[in-house]
């Protein structure tokens, strides 16, 4: 039984004067990538030192100014990852690495060893402030929790004033979420008062969503609040730390930056622990897609991808925003359409701004240009299928024409699943550009008649072509040549064809283009209708051809006179 009454609403914020819903996020947060850290120790098989360096310069790559690198006191490889980015020279004058230490003497001094040599720092300490854990995991009071972060506190500033380079302080009262906000503010304004940060040399308070609590409109009241109530607020980088245990981390994120927090701690992919950290690439795709630089070199997902799977042995979901396979890819008939569309109405209108149907962003603009949009199942329409045929191939199907093609692969797709775009083109050459039994055009002369004769036809075609494989050919008269041919075939085979339509297009640019014609041709016995298509150098002979290709999809190239 799903037992729903073992669990309790966590506490809101009393907070009606919040301002942080009239806001929008209008710039880049400081980003902080922890993969190296948090995302690293929630993998089943952790990086080694040499992957950690490819992770650390790719980050670097990607325009990270903030990295977090480990536990060098708690962990060896951690110890000597940082010390060959400090002995090797790897860390940029730029960035800054950060270190992560409980707050304990010996892992205060250890920590300050790792990072000989760095020109700057930032050390992160904490400890756990939330109800449950005072109560169930140290016993301890809330006097005796601050006492913790304030001694912390006080070993690495004894540290930080033998150290030659620059350390910034980062505090963070882990489980925020499940601490009383009086008492958050009590215990981060301690650790504050006793570091004595400046406007010019600010620390940094982290106030993490350790834990997924409740709805992220209460963690954003819950950070305007401090954001209003810290002391020395103009000397306070404003953090925080999101998990994503609800699956709302990334909203969790973009409402706190709405309230007032300047920095953001995550991870590619959002990587970490259970159900993850924050992932930093999709607030910043949000960002892109919003018109904001996110102030990230974001524009080749592919690649970060291939490095994330190599390193962290983890797979991108196939629907993971921006990123998965499928992410810019449509089955559904009805949005196919819509893009089909869409993507026409961009280039007639040559618009400033990207605007596609159930696009929000241009893929290419992410390196996903030569992934599918529009993938063909048995949900397809004739949209999707039109698309594919002049995004890949260049045939711009005549709108009649959809369905009639769509249909054909329809019945594919029922028998085998996904059809790809090569199985459509290679349906297409079968049905239309390869109808040539039983009758084949073979060759075509035309000849201008309008100063030779006075009869209402000008123009005279001689057509050579097999029937079943026999040698025929046809003289005939007509309003142009498809009108001559058209009438030459009726003789010949003794049908009754009519014309309801006729399109063409070159197929490249270029003194040897191709050029495609579509013929709509109307059985005048029977009453169907077909296309047929041609494609030929010569607009002429691409018609005839479209003109035998209808025919024989008919059936009527059997008929004999």
């Amino acid at each position: 039984m799903l037992n729903y009454k073992r669990y309790r609403r966590n506490p809101v914020v009393d907070y009606p004067e919040r301002e942080w819903p009239n806001k929008q996020i209008v710039k880049a947060p400081v980003w902080c990538s922890v993969d190296l850290r948090d995302g690293n120790q929630a993998l089943i098989d952790p990086m080694v030192v040499s992957e950690k360096i490819e992770f650390f310069n790719y980050l670097i790559k990607l325009g990270f100014k903030e990295i977090e690198i480990g536990f060098p006191a708690a962990s060896q490889i951690e110890y000597d990852f940082l010390r060959q980015l400090v002995d090797r020279r790897l860390i940029p004058d730029d960035v800054v690495v950060q270190v992560l230490t409980q707050c304990r003497e010996e892992l205060v001094e250890r920590t300050f060893a790792s990072i000989e040599g760095c020109k700057q720092a930032i050390v992160h300490i904490y400890n756990s402030t939330s109800t449950l854990q005072r109560d169930v995991v140290f016993g301890m009071s809330r006097e005796e929790i601050t006492n913790i972060a304030v001694e912390g506190t006080k070993m690495v500033k004894r540290h930080a004033e033998k150290f030659p380079g620059r350390i910034i302080l980062e505090y963070s009262p882990e489980s925020f979420t499940g601490t009383e906000l009086d008492y958050a503010l009590e215990v981060c304004n301690a650790v504050s008062r006793e570091w004595g940060p400046t406007k010019e040399n600010p620390m940094i308070i982290n106030l993490p969503s350790t834990v997924e609590m409740t709805t992220p409109n209460v963690f954003a009241d819950r950070i305007e609040w401090m954001n209003r109530h810290l002391e020395n607020r103009e000397s306070i980088i404003l953090s925080i730390h999101p998990h994503n245990d609800r699956g709302t981390g990334v909203a969790t994120a973009e409402l706190a930056l709405l309230a007032g927090a300047d920095r953001v701690e995550g991870t590619l992919f959002g990587n970490g622990e259970r159900t993850g950290n924050v992932d930093i690439l999709n607030i910043a795709y949000n960002m892109f897609s919003q018109g904001i630089d996110p102030e990230l070199a974001i524009g080749h997902v592919n690649e970060s991808i291939e490095i994330y799977e190599r390193c962290c042995k983890l797979s991108v979901h196939p629907r993971h925003p921006y990123a998965g396979k499928l992410v810019f890819t449509a089955f559904s008939g009805s949005h196919q359409d819509a893009i089909n569309k869409g993507t026409k109405a961009m280039k007639e209108r040559g618009g400033e701004y990207w605007e596609v149907p159930y696009l929000p962003i241009d893929p290419a603009d992410i390196g996903r240009e030569y992934e599918p949009i529009v993938r063909i199942n048995s949900q397809s329409g004739k949209g999707g299928v039109a698309f594919v045929m002049d995004t890949y191939f260049g045939f711009k199907l005549p709108k009649g024409m959809h369905r009639e093609f769509a249909n054909v692969i329809q019945a594919i797709s029922e028998k085998q699943g996904e059809v790809s775009p090569d199985q459509i083109m290679e349906s297409f050459r079968q049905e239309y550009l390869m109808k040539k039994e039983p009758i084949h055009f073979r060759k075509l002369r035309v000849d201008d008649l309008s100063d030779e004769t006075k009869s209402e036809f000008d123009t005279k075609v001689t057509v050579l072509y097999t029937n079943a494989g026999v040698e025929k050919r046809f003289e005939a008269v007509g309003n142009g040549p498809i009108d001559a041919v058209k009438r030459g075939l009726q003789e010949e085979l003794n049908i009754s064809v009519k014309i309801l339509d006729y399109e063409e297009h070159a197929l490249q640019s270029g003194s040897n283009s191709q050029a495609a014609a579509y013929i709509h041709l109307l059985d005048a016995e029977s009453g169907c209708v077909t296309y047929g298509v041609g494609v030929s150098s010569n607009i002429t002979r691409a018609s005839v051809r479209a003109i035998f290709s209808a025919v024989n999809r008919l059936g009527l190239g059997e008929h004999k006179k």
